[in-house]
């Protein structure tokens, strides 16, 4: 019976195709080898997202090697393969919007976007219109699925959970932060379940030409950039000041005063310091205050301090760069953030806060960065996350992404 129900299964899997985006790694090679292991139909494609290689650092990321090796591994694993130009969408989508917000002074983070708009969006049309029932990526996350009950039919509804990856180092759930439910009906991520260890060793049994090959490091399917040639581009240079605050200023001892609401509270606590240039002491010089992000630490090329200097404020507009010594300096931390209406995205529509309600659980405003304890608040404009400890360098454009146990229920771009 136990024979006859794993039959059953592999031939209903035999008709079903899935589109692996095959990017050139390890990841999505086992994703794809996996895949073909369950019974699918598989094919692989190859996104070529960039066409300008004067600001990629060429040994380590171009897309050319990238595309061959993806090729390889197809042929290897004796699928069908071929590569898809993305690079005008993806100009359109990610390159331009990335110029937009730091010429507006905030730090955007072109992962998640590539995630949203280009890997799960147009790539994922053009695999269902070459008939595919599934997409999937070499991404370190699972899905799960659950029914519930629908309020508008009263019928029973799948819903679809964004989960941890089981290997805690390369957990990715983070960039998959803005996935629908659409799109993660669609999505397969055969990797979720395995450590990177594992997926070498499977790599190197296979002697797939990836198994060895390093993680690619920079924008997504672009390659590593030299960030400040990548935005000279559009964002000139334009010479400004570094000003040193000193962490004893008077601004930071403010006495919090009593407040009349929690939302009172909370909009006080998530208020940016205005800074000036009187408030410290010009220290240096540097190209564009665009080309700097809050808690950076590189680049600032300013000696003789007791304590490295770390960017605690950007001003674009007056093209001025605020900065205190030491990573412990008060001007990094800050309580609370707000996402406002516009730039929130509940990947569990169904649990998405109606105004004034609160949840708690947890939340991270960068990769990687460990889960903070903290509750959040809907109000009329938007939605305040408030951490139990503060945070440091919340900056503005990076996605703050919350979640319940190990599953990712929504997330919103940081205000």
């Amino acid at each position: 019976m136990t024979c006859d129900f794993k039959k059953k299964k592999i031939i209903d899997l035999m008709n079903k195709r899935v589109i692996v985006g095959l990017s050139g790694g390890v990841d999505s090679s086992v994703a794809a080898y996996l895949l073909k292991e369950q019974g699918y139909e598989v094919i692989g494609l190859f996104m070529k997202n960039w066409h300008d290689d004067s600001v990629t650092i060429s040994d380590e990321c171009p897309w050319l090697d990238d595309s061959n090796d993806a090729m390889l591994v197809a042929d290897k694993l004796g699928i069908p393969f071929q590569t898809v130009d993305l690079s005008e969408q993806y100009k359109e989508r990610i390159v331009d919007y990335m110029f937009d917000e730091y010429q507006k002074g905030r730090t955007p983070n072109p992962d998640v976007l590539c995630n949203r708009e280009i890997k799960f969006d147009v790539f994922m049309k053009i695999a269902l219109d070459l008939g595919a029932d599934y997409v999937a990526t070499g991404h370190y996350c699972r899905k799960g699925t659950s029914t519930k009950l629908s309020n508008q039919t009263g019928k029973e509804k799948e819903v679809f959970h964004l989960l941890a990856g089981v290997d805690n180092n390369k957990d990715q759930s983070y960039f998959l932060c803005q996935l629908s439910q659409e799109q993660l009906s669609k999505a397969l991520f055969p990797i979720g379940e395995l450590t990177k260890p594992e997926v070498r060793e499977i790599a190197s049994k296979l002697d797939l030409v990836t198994a060895d090959k390093k993680d690619s490091q920079g924008l997504c399917f672009i390659g590593k950039v030299r960030l400040p040639e990548f935005l000279q581009q559009k964002l000139k240079p334009k010479e400004g000041v570094i000003v040193e605050i000193s962490k004893e200023k008077a601004l930071y001892n403010n006495e919090v005063p009593a407040f009349d609401s929690k939302k009172e509270e909370l909009a006080y606590f998530t208020k940016k310091i205005e800074y000036a240039i009187t408030d410290g002491e010009v220290v240096g010089k540097h190209q564009g205050a665009h080309y700097f992000t809050k808690g950076q630490r590189k680049g600032l090329a300013v000696g003789g301090k007791v304590e490295p200097l770390f960017v605690i404020d950007t001003n674009v507009d007056d093209n001025v760069i605020y900065t205190g010594q030491g990573k412990e300096h008060p001007g990094l931390f800050k309580k609370a953030l707000f996402v406002s209406n516009d730039e929130l995205h509940w990947v569990r529509e169904d649990l998405a806060l109606k105004v004034d309600e609160t949840m708690e659980l947890e939340a991270r405003i960068r990769y990687r960065q460990p889960l903070q304890k903290a509750t959040l608040y809907k109000v009329d404009s938007g939605l305040y996350v408030e951490f139990k400890n503060a945070q440091s360098a919340i900056t503005e454009g990076q996605f703050v992404a919350w979640y319940i146990n190990d599953e990712l229920v929504g997330s919103g771009v940081i205000s």
